[in-house]
């Protein structure tokens, strides 16, 4: 396919018609999947925001463009807090709060979700934004543990397990889905789970 004509085309009718909702959903599922322009897609979607306002759809589609083909946290937490915002949907906010920490923003996390955990009205949502902070507190347990090993030791640890051995963590994290908590070789705090309970097969 000619893929740069395609572009010109999706580009020319968002600036005749930058409210055309057709244009940005055939431009994401065309420059993403087929022609694998994820930047592209996501300035048009960038465009598209700055007149549907009111929308969710678009910054829900650019947050899954930053997670799954960019990699981009950070900015996958920016679009899918606006959407979370835009649309009320408990799903968009936690995933939010999830690439917050998954960029390495514990902090950053910890208070978005503190927030939405107490002006959640709904007792099963604020259950599940309960759970999620008791995890993300835990890792931010780990992470000062951490620094301070690498601040006394001038490397970084080399598990979980050692910093408990140590007395540096104390007591040990417990990760509230069940999982285990342990270090990428980058330094940054993981778990097993992936903040998630595991489904028994039955």
């Amino acid at each position: 396919p000619d893929l740069f004509g395609m572009y010109r085309l999706l580009h020319g009718a968002v600036q005749l018609d930058p409210y055309n909702i057709d244009a940005y959903y055939f431009a994401q599922s065309f420059l993403t999947w087929e022609a694998k322009q994820y930047k592209v897609a996501n300035e048009l979607l960038d465009h598209g925001m700055k007149y549907r306002t009111w929308d969710w759809y678009l910054p829900f589609f650019a947050g899954f463009n930053s997670a799954y083909f960019l990699k981009n946290y950070p900015m996958a937490a920016v679009y899918y807090k606006r959407a979370g915002d835009l649309s009320g949907q408990d799903l968009h906010k936690s995933l939010a709060g999830r690439y917050m920490q998954e960029s390495g923003q514990t902090d950053l996390a910890i208070v978005y979700l503190a927030a939405m955990e107490k002006g959640e009205k709904n007792q099963s949502m604020k259950k599940t934004y309960q759970i999620r902070l008791n995890a993300f507190r835990e890792v931010k347990r780990v992470e000062l543990a951490r620094d301070r090993f690498l601040a006394e030791k001038g490397r970084l640890p080399v598990s979980v397990e050692q910093l408990v051995h140590l007395d540096i963590l104390s007591p040990a994290p417990v990760d509230p889905y069940g999982g285990r908590f342990y270090l990428e070789p980058s330094g940054k705090v993981a778990t097993t789970s992936k903040y998630a309970f595991a489904t028994k097969n039955k």
